[in-house]
């Protein structure tokens, strides 16, 4: 799966569970303009990794801020 699947994906997830329209979101959005506190952004990496079928380092979780963060850390995880 390339960059952009994995883009198009954490979109989907992202606009799903945090109620924001896909096309207001870039990979420099960050979760916390969207209104996202701690537990949503758990929520949010728990979504991705089903998504992906995949799991992130606890070290990784810790940086993942804005959208492309989430990219970058499911991209080295696949």
């Amino acid at each position: 799966m390339d960059r952009s699947q994995v883009f198009d994906k954490v979109i989907k997830v992202t606009s799903e569970s945090l109620d924001v329209d896909p096309s207001s979101l870039t990979e420099q959005t960050d979760f916390k303009q969207l209104g996202a506190d701690s537990f949503d952004l758990l929520e949010l990496v728990t979504a991705f990794e089903d998504e992906f079928d995949a799991s992130m380092e606890d070290e990784k979780l810790l940086t993942i801020h804005t959208i492309g963060d989430a990219v970058d850390a499911i991209t080295q995880a696949l």
